[in-house]
C-alpha cells in the first residue's frame, strides 16, 4: 500500500485544518495587515475617546482615541515576532542540548539532564519572572524570557529521540567507518529527530504567545504606547464595565490564534505518528 503524503493527512484532519486556517489567517495579517489598515496605530483623537465599534472606526477606540482595529493588526506582527523569535530560539538551544546529551551519553548527559530537569521542576511562570527581573523589561528580554522558559520540553524531546536512534543499525555503522559525532548528527540523528520537533514547535506557539501576552499584561512585556495585545488588555481593563470593546477584541485576538497553533499542533502531531498512520 503506498503511503499517504502528510499534506494530505492533515486535510483529513479536521482540527488541524481548522488549525492551519487560523494560523495562515494570522501570520497575514501579521505580514501584510499593516500596509491595509488607514488608521496609525499612535495616533490619537481626543474627540473619539471610548467610542464603540462604527463605520468610522470598525472595532471602536481605546481610551486615547486610538483606532483599536489598526493596534490589533499591528499587535499581530509585534505577537509573531515575538512567538517566532522565542521558540525558534528555544528549538535551536533546547533542542541541540537534548541531541547531543543523548547521542554522547555518559557525564554529558547526565550533567546536562539534571540542568534540564532542574528547570522543568520550577513553574515555567517563575522562570520567566526571575529572568525579566535580572535582565529588566522590554522587548528583547521578553523573548529571552519566554525562550529560557521553552527550552526544557524542546530538551526533552530531542534528548529522548537521540536515545532512540543511538542504538540504530544505520547510526552504529556510520560510526563504525569512522565518521565524526558532527556527522552523525547532521546526516543521520537530526533528520530524524525534525518531526517531533517541529511538531513541539508549533504547540509551543500557543504557550509563548500566552506568557508573552501574560507579562505584557503585568507591565513585563512589551512597553506602551506599543500595540502588543497583552498591554492592550492591561490598559483597556479599567473600562471593562463601560467600554468592554477596548478589551474584547484583542483578548479574541489572543484566544483565536492560541486556539489556531494548538489545533494545528494537533493536527501535525496526528500526521506525523506512525502508529496513527494507517
Amino acid at each position: 500500500m503506498n503511503a499517504i503524503p502528510p499534506g494530505r493527512r492533515l486535510l483529513r484532519h479536521r482540527a488541524g485544518v481548522i488549525g492551519f486556517v487560523i494560523t495562515v489567517a494570522f501570520l497575514v495579517v501579521a505580514l501584510a495587515g499593516p500596509t491595509l489598515v488607514s488608521e496609525p496605530p499612535f495616533k490619537t483623537n481626543f474627540r473619539a475617546i471610548l467610542k464603540p465599534p462604527s463605520w468610522a472606526h470598525w472595532l471602536g477606540t481605546d481610551e486615547l482615541g486610538r483606532d483599536i482595529l489598526s493596534r490589533v493588526v499591528h499587535g499581530a506582527r509585534i505577537s509573531l515576532e515575538l512567538v517566532l523569535s522565542a521558540v525558534l530560539g528555544a528549538l535551536l538551544a533546547g533542542g541541540g542540548l537534548g541531541i547531543w546529551a543523548g547521542f554522547r551519553g555518559g557525564y554529558v548527559e547526565m550533567m546536562t539532564m539534571r540542568a534540564i530537569d532542574l528547570l522543568l521542576a520550577l513553574p515555567g511562570f517563575l522562570i520567566a519572572l526571575v529572568t525579566i527581573t535580572i535582565l529588566g523589561v522590554g522587548t528583547v528580554n521578553l523573548i529571552i524570557a519566554v525562550g529560557i522558559y521553552s527550552i526544557p520540553t524542546f530538551a526533552r524531546i530531542g534528548h529522548a529521540a537521540a536515545l532512540s536512534l543511538r542504538p540504530v543499525e544505520f547510526v552504529q555503522a556510520a560510526i563504525s567507518q569512522g565518521a565524526t559525532d558532527l556527522r552523525v548528527l547532521l546526516h543521520h540523528v537530526l533528520p530524524n529527530v525534525l518531526s517531533p520537533l517541529f511538531v513541539q514547535a508549533s504547540l509551543r506557539m500557543a504557550t509563548a504567545l500566552l506568557l508573552a501576552s501574560s507579562l505584557s499584561f503585568l507591565g513585563l512585556g512589551v512597553q506602551p504606547p506599543m500595540p502588543e495585545w497583552g498591554a492592550m488588555l492591561a490598559n483597556g481593563r479599567s473600562y471593562l464595565s463601560t467600554s468592554p470593546h477596548v478589551v474584547l477584541f484583542p483578548g479574541l485576538a489572543i484566544m483565536l490564534v492560541t486556539l489556531g497553533f494548538n489545533l494545528l499542533g494537533d493536527g501535525l502531531r496526528d500526521v506525523f505518528d506512525p502508529r496513527l498512520r494507517a
